[in-house]
């Protein structure tokens, strides 16, 4: 079995979760199941893990990978913002760690025909589940110029936004990846003094967060996974942009305090209670060596809290 994607910071994500033999374990971005495998592997007798995916083929491959554990791993073709009901309907009642690794896999990113990657020529696709109906290609070509400008400014972080939305608009319809790398092309030209990256990055990673409605889920999933968690549980999330982090991190430090109310309220009336401990209180980054032998963890950010 050929596999593609190199799973990140795999010691620090193995720390943060504290892996115990026989205790239960939620991968809620299983991929090709680098990390449940390290997991698999940490400990004797290995851990017990329910591994949830959007993305079918992703999930086909990590069932290939995991062949000898198949009397520990139960694989979900689901979105992580299901978390509470999935770990329900598969009798899963005391879990231990819950690991989140928002980023796309190589093997995502390579597929030729979803749409996922501005360096090769594929559909306007950019689903994770393939049966949804929204894709890019309805919203290059039937999003309005003004919502379009707002999602790749919000989403994307991009200054050129209502420059590029205008040119998407102008260049319709637009069938491919590469219609879509030549429209935002003619809005910025091909490089950008205030920036390094390529000048399609943030747009196709802004679309491709609109069709999977990434951030909502990321919302609920972080929220009911610490609802899910048993006393001293630990979670464990891997970002990779800025927007991700943002939420993971004013999730995690509402939770861990026990007021949550305005600071211009003298006495404090909401009755929160702090259901998370940090156990790192500064983010966690790749090491050289890592960066070194696997570029793409560039961008990768982990911050592990534990249940109260």
């Amino acid at each position: 079995m050929k596999i593609l994607h190199t799973p990140v910071m795999t010691q620090q994500v193995l720390n943060g979760l504290n892996v115990k033999p026989g205790l239960n374990y939620i991968d809620c971005n299983e991929g090709e199941a680098g990390h449940t495998e390290a997991i698999l592997n940490s400990v004797s007798p290995p851990p017990n893990v329910l591994g949830i995916d959007l993305d079918l083929s992703a999930l086909n491959q990590a069932k290939k990978r995991l062949k000898n554990f198949q009397d520990n791993t139960v694989l979900i073709n689901g979105n992580f913002k299901d978390i509470k009901d999935i770990a329900s309907s598969n009798n899963l009642k005391k879990v231990h760690g819950i690991l989140f690794d928002l980023g796309m896999s190589s093997f995502q990113i390579e597929s030729k025909d979803r749409g996922f990657s501005f360096q090769t020529q594929s559909s306007l696709d950019m689903r994770y589940n393939s049966e949804q109906k929204l894709t890019a290609s309805e919203i290059v070509n039937n999003y309005g110029e003004k919502k379009l400008a707002d999602i790749i400014f919000s989403y994307g972080e991009e200054r050129y936004s209502r420059r590029i939305a205008r040119s998407i608009v102008n260049s319709r319809p637009l069938e491919t990846t590469s219609d879509l790398v030549t429209a935002i092309l003619k809005a910025v030209g091909t490089k950008s003094k205030f920036s390094r990256i390529h000048p399609a990055t943030k747009t196709f990673q802004a679309i491709r967060i609109e069709v999977n409605n990434e951030l909502e889920s990321l919302k609920k999933g972080i929220s009911d996974a610490i609802e899910l968690l048993c006393q001293e549980g630990r979670l464990v999330v891997l970002s990779y942009h800025s927007l991700e982090d943002k939420i993971v991190k004013s999730i995690i430090k509402n939770e861990s305090k026990d007021c949550v109310c305005p600071t211009t309220q003298i006495q404090c009336i909401c009755n929160h209670n702090a259901s998370l401990k940090l156990i790192n209180r500064k983010v966690i980054k790749p090491t050289n060596e890592e960066l070194s032998l696997n570029p793409r963890s560039r961008s990768a950010k982990l911050r592990v809290a534990q249940k109260y």
